[in-house]
């Protein structure tokens, strides 16, 4: 039987592919105001920016590939039941191939209704524009299928029990100041091999194996250390 092998990304698993990060020095909070494109608040005061600011988001994404990191966590699915849960709201690690991916803080390739949150739609490549007045096959309005500042995160539960089930953890890319992810380390049971990886670490408890390296570096890495 497979160990369970979960592992939680950040945006440091994408930057590699070019995909700005929002905390970084130039980073896409240094363009817009967080809360006036990411939160409920915002959304409610002015949906169309927010409807543009995330179109532009989608254009810049399929043009983004996964990067080596993405495609050699696939790799680790040959010998482990593998679970990604990502606070990134790309669509890369379905793209290298992870079978088993948990988004956080929703899906940029989704829109969802207004008016009944569990009918969620897929955008095409060829279609990735949404707009005040975008409807759905109901004739509702849409909105990015995102967790926004404010909003509750409904997949964080599932997230915990599976970080209570690990047996290997792995935490990358990630600075580890957004909760409730970075809650996640407390749920691993103690005795339970973990390893992080960034290129500027965060304080980690005793115990964490700390790759000091960028994700494609420190997933290589990664991966010959779990090689069975």
């Amino acid at each position: 039987m497979k160990k369970k092998l979960v592992i939680s990304t950040g945006a440091g698993m994408s930057a590699e592919s070019g995909l700005s990060t929002f905390r970084d020095s130039g980073g896409l909070w240094d363009n817009y105001p967080v809360m006036d494109v990411a939160s409920a608040d915002g959304f409610a005061r002015n949906p169309e920016l927010v409807h543009e600011f995330y179109n532009k988001r989608r254009k810049e994404l399929v043009k983004a590939s996964p990067n080596e990191g993405h495609k050699a966590l696939v790799e680790l699915e040959k010998w482990y039941d593998t679970f990604v849960i990502t606070q990134n709201v790309d669509d890369l690690h379905e793209r290298a191939g992870s079978n088993y991916v948990l988004h956080l803080h929703g899906e940029l390739m989704k829109i969802r209704s207004m008016r009944d949150e569990s009918r969620v739609y897929q955008l095409d490549k060829d279609a990735l524009e949404t707009s005040v007045d975008t409807r759905d096959e109901h004739g509702d309005p849409v909105r990015p299928h995102i967790v926004f500042f404010q909003e509750s995160v409904p997949n964080f539960e599932m997230a915990v029990e599976l970080a209570e089930q690990a047996d290997i953890f792995v935490v990358i890319g990630t600075s580890l100041v957004v909760y409730p992810a970075a809650a996640l380390l407390n749920y691993v049971r103690k005795g339970i091999p973990v390893y992080y990886i960034d290129p500027n670490p965060a304080p980690v408890p005793p115990g964490v194996t700390v790759l000091k390296m960028r994700a494609t570096e420190g997933v290589r890495k990664l991966v010959e250390l779990l090689h069975p």
